[in-house]
């Protein structure tokens, strides 16, 4: 099915027409994608996707979600299983099967972005079905094989001005290393990642820590625990790194006195903490981190409430991020006062908050945004990075914190392909609402293409210091 050029755009006449010209302005300005989950071992060797079941199926969580849900069997999808027990290697019976369950994913974004690769990557503009699987699949294969579509060939297609990486803190980031020696234009940015090293309930805590401080050569002390980030970021910094990156349960912060922050460091490095430890560690190392970003010019970046790895028998066979991390009610108001008393007021700091409890948009997240100097709106992220949920955001957030605390789009994605479908997806989204308020005389349009301008490129270039 050929891509609507009017797709996501209003469907009145008079506020289409505005949305058009609106698009028309941005449709074709550079990707700046500030936050995101490709491999930058891609860029480094610049070689051949496999096929075309290991470019879009097995590692995007969106699409085996949904075909398990369904009862298909993740090994058949070409996800390895942990014991080391086979799964489907063949790309051919993956995309088959891919396409026989296809018709799942009707309404979703998923499909959106699918057909806009197939469509703008591959000029393919018929709907899979079981009947031109394999005809496609012939297609796709015989056109990543081609150096049009090796990764940094695709960056320039894509229009991509500058990608960043997530990284954790014990990254060697040789392959950022490697992309620069190339001499390559593109730019490729690591972005600090610590929750391996901050979070006491993570696997293999004591030992990540223990390797953490080694690379630093600091001792085991609070003091020498937080030497070590302020290295390690360091040297993600020199690496050209903007930003940090921190996955917790909760948004909760605390701000300890130092003897009991050291006290509480040399429980949970020792195995004696409980949970109630855990979290208020967790909570500490977010108001440090967030000093360090004061002083260091990191940006911090914090999206709380996934209920990770909810099935466990999922995790124990196959691992982390297979599709089972499910959103839960997210408090932020009393959760960042500790920080906030801390640093809150300091313009030098940008703490981007990202939620995935919409009910906390328009009664505590906009209202801190539209307050804290210190604060900004990452976008409607994950399961509601979709058009729904790009309108429900601007529609919940605008009035109370206005555009300019907000950061613009970031397609937080391992799928490559997807990249630019995202970002087309946001623009239109927003350029729709822009024209609304158009239409609605609230907005001059020479103010809504300004508007347009910076949501789609300008707030993230910003934001992150890009």
């Amino acid at each position: 099915m050929a891509l609507h050029p009017d797709r996501l755009l209003p469907v009145e006449p008079d506020v289409r027409t505005i949305a058009r010209r609106l698009y028309a302005g941005v449709a074709a300005l550079p990707i700046i994608s500030p936050h995101g989950h490709t491999d930058p071992a891609w860029y480094a060797e610049d070689t051949a996707f496999p096929d075309p079941a290991a470019l879009f199926i097995t590692p995007d969580h969106y699409a085996t979600r949904m075909l398990y849900s369904q009862g298909v069997r993740l090994e058949d999808l070409g996800v390895a299983r942990r014991d080391g027990t086979p799964s489907v290697t063949d790309g051919r019976r993956i995309w088959r099967l891919f396409a026989e369950h296809f018709h799942l994913f009707a309404g979703t974004p998923t499909r959106l972005w699918f057909e806009h690769s197939l469509e703008l990557v591959f000029g393919i503009d018929e709907r899979l079905t079981p009947k031109n699987a394999d005809a496609l699949y012939d297609r796709i294969a015989a056109a990543i094989a081609t150096p049009a579509l090796r990764p940094r060939a695709l960056y320039d297609t894509f229009g991509i001005e500058v990608i960043a990486t997530t990284d954790g803190a014990l990254d060697d980031l040789a392959h950022h290393d490697a992309v620069r020696r190339s001499g390559w234009h593109g730019r490729v940015v690591p972005t600090y990642r610590p929750d391996a090293v901050v979070d006491p309930e993570a696997a293999g805590f004591a030992g990540n820590v223990e390797r953490f401080l080694a690379l630093t050569n600091e001792p085991a002390t609070w003091a020498g625990y937080l030497s070590a980030h302020r290295a390690r970021r360091a040297f993600f910094k020199a690496h050209g790194a903007t930003a940090s990156d921190h996955g917790h349960p909760t948004a909760q912060t605390a701000d300890l006195p130092t003897d009991e922050a050291a006290l509480l460091f040399d429980k949970v490095l020792s195995g004696r903490a409980d949970a109630a430890d855990a979290e208020t560690f967790r909570g500490q190392m977010l108001t440090e981190m967030a000093r360090m970003s004061r002083d260091d010019d990191l940006v911090m970046q914090l999206h709380p409430g996934s209920f990770r790895n909810h099935n466990p028998s999922l995790f124990a066979a196959f691992g982390p991020d297979k599709g089972a991390d499910i959103p839960k009610a997210t408090d932020y108001v009393r959760a960042l006062k500790p920080l906030l008393d801390a640093v809150g007021n300091d313009p030098a700091l940008t703490l981007i908050l990202f939620t995935l409890d919409e009910s906390a948009y328009s009664r505590e997240l906009a209202p801190l945004a539209g307050h804290y100097p210190a604060l900004r709106l990452g976008p409607a992220w994950w399961f509601f990075d979709s058009p729904e949920g790009m309108r429900r955001f601007r529609e919940t957030t605008t009035e109370t914190c206005g555009f300019y605390n907000t950061v613009g789009f970031n397609d937080d994605t391992r799928a490559y392909l997807s990249i630019p479908a995202r970002h087309d997806m946001a623009r239109r989204v927003d350029c729709a609402y822009l024209a609304r308020l158009v239409a609605d005389h609230r907005l001059d349009e020479d103010e809504a293409h300004d508007l347009a301008r910076a949501l789609a490129y300008g707030l993230a270039k910003k934001a992150y210091r890009l």
